[in-house]
């Protein structure tokens, strides 16, 4: 019987991943995946089967994945968590009766959240900013009620060439409900090669700073910022 593991690969360094991530991807007879989230992996793959695919591949390799586990064990890799924008959710729409198992990974905003403090300590939501799945007056109704319900905001996806301008829009509904010294955090390529991460504030934000590698963190209405950490208060008396 095979079997196939989905795996959250967390931010992509190899120290980032859980255990039984690990484990799963040394028993796997194949590894399916991104082509660049392979390359994150490439130590623990040594030289089994590779099934990779660019970008916007996610149906042909989900179908690859689910086949290849009929007889075989296979990890279909995600960055992150594999339930979080990941290919869990389409793994099981298209499953039939393979023995499917998912295995979670850190998450890019929790990733993000750590280099800077911990502005994640009270309710908080993640909403992408790619318009390729859901429409993009969606999008700003989610982020509208979110602002409006005081949740700290990660932004996933948050800017590109083809989207130039939704971020800033975004960050303008945004405004309507928090404070000018409300604290921004933009974190680029969190906990991989490459990390940056620049502090503002909801009047200071510049979205220059910001790409497809980033995760945006927008504070709710008691975050602050202190010796230099975003803290989102939980509420305890100090």
């Amino acid at each position: 019987m095979g079997k196939l593991y989905v795996i959250g690969i967390g931010p992509g360094g190899l120290e980032h991943m859980t255990l039984k991530a690990v484990k799963a991807l040394e028993e796997s007879d194949v590894i399916v995946g991104y082509t660049k989230y392979i390359e994150f992996i490439k130590p623990l793959v040594k030289d089994k089967p590779v099934v990779s695919t660019g970008m916007r591949g996610e149906v042909e390799r989900c179908k690859e994945a689910l086949e290849l586990a009929k007889d075989k064990i296979v990890s279909i890799v995600s960055t992150g968590d594999a339930g979080i924008y990941g290919m869990a959710g389409l793994i099981l729409e298209m499953r039939k009766d393979e023995d499917v198992e998912i295995i979670p990974g850190v998450t890019a905003s929790s990733a993000a959240a750590s280099v800077v403090g911990a502005p994640l300590m009270h309710d908080n939501c993640n909403i992408s900013l790619s318009d390729l799945m859901t429409p993009y007056e969606l999008i700003k109704k989610r982020v509208e009620l979110a602002a409006e319900g005081d949740f700290i905001i990660s932004l996933y996806n948050p800017k590109s060439h083809g989207r130039p301008l939704y971020l800033q829009e975004c960050m303008d509904i945004i405004k309507k409900y928090r404070q000018g010294n409300t604290p921004v955090a933009v974190v680029k390529n969190a906990l991989r090669d490459g990390q940056e991460t620049t502090l503002f504030t909801i009047d200071t934000f510049d979205d220059s700073e910001v790409d497809m590698f980033s995760i945006v963190i927008i504070g709710n209405s008691r975050s602050f910022i202190k010796d230099g950490k975003f803290i989102t208060p939980r509420g305890y008396r100090v």
